[in-house]
C-alpha cells in the first residue's frame, strides 16, 4: 500500500511556497492529493475551478500528485475516505504553528489513524502568503518570483477583469 498524504489550502492563489512545501511532501509520500478547500471565512479572488486548473497546470509533470476539491465537510473524513495517512501542512512562523497545532489535534481525535506533518518552505518563502501576493498584485507590485508563470498569467488576467469591472 502506497504511503500518501494530503495537503489541504484555499491556495488562492497557489505560490512558490506552496509548491516547495509539496516537493517536500513528495519526498516523504509517495502520492500528495492537494486538497483546495472552500473557507467561508476568507473572499477568494479565484473560483475553485480557477485554482484547480492553476494547480493542474503547476503540477502537470510531477508524478504522485492529484488535485481534489473539498467543497465541504470535515477535512479528517476527506482525509480517511481518500485513505490519507498523513495531512501535510506548511508552516512559515510561529502563528502558523499555533493554529495548526490545535487543528493536528482536532483530526487526530477525529481520525486517530492519520498524522499530521508540518514542514517548513525554503527560508525565501517564509514571508510568502497568499494573502500578501494578492494583495501586491493588486496594488501594481511584481510577484513574479513567488508564484509559477501560469499563476501569474492568470493573476494578471483577473486583475484585469477586475479592473475593467470597476471603471
Amino acid at each position: 500500500m502506497k504511503q500518501s498524504a494530503i495537503y489541504p489550502g484555499t491556495f488562492d492563489p497557489f505560490t512558490n511556497g506552496h509548491l516547495d512545501v509539496l516537493e517536500r511532501a513528495l519526498n516523504i509520500f509517495e502520492e500528495v492529493t492537494v486538497v483546495i478547500a472552500e473557507n467561508s471565512q476568507k473572499s477568494a479572488l479565484f473560483s475553485i475551478e480557477e485554482r484547480l486548473a492553476m494547480i493542474r497546470e503547476v503540477i502537470r509533470d510531477y508524478k504522485g500528485v492529484d488535485v481534489k476539491v473539498l467543497k465541504s465537510g470535515l477535512l479528517a473524513d476527506y482525509a480517511r475516505q481518500l485513505g490519507a495517512k498523513a495531512i501535510v501542512r506548511g508552516v512559515r512562523q510561529v502563528k502558523d504553528f499555533e493554529y495548526e497545532f490545535q487543528m493536528s489535534l482536532l483530526n487526530r481525535h477525529l481520525y486517530p489513524e492519520v498524522t499530521t506533518v508540518f514542514l517548513m518552505p525554503n527560508v525565501k518563502y517564509t514571508y510568502v502568503a497568499s494573502s500578501i501576493i494578492r494583495e501586491v498584485a493588486m496594488l501594481g507590485g511584481d510577484v513574479s518570483k513567488f508564484v509559477h508563470p501560469c499563476v501569474l498569467k492568470m493573476l494578471d488576467k483577473k486583475l484585469e477583469q477586475r479592473h475593467d469591472h470597476k471603471s
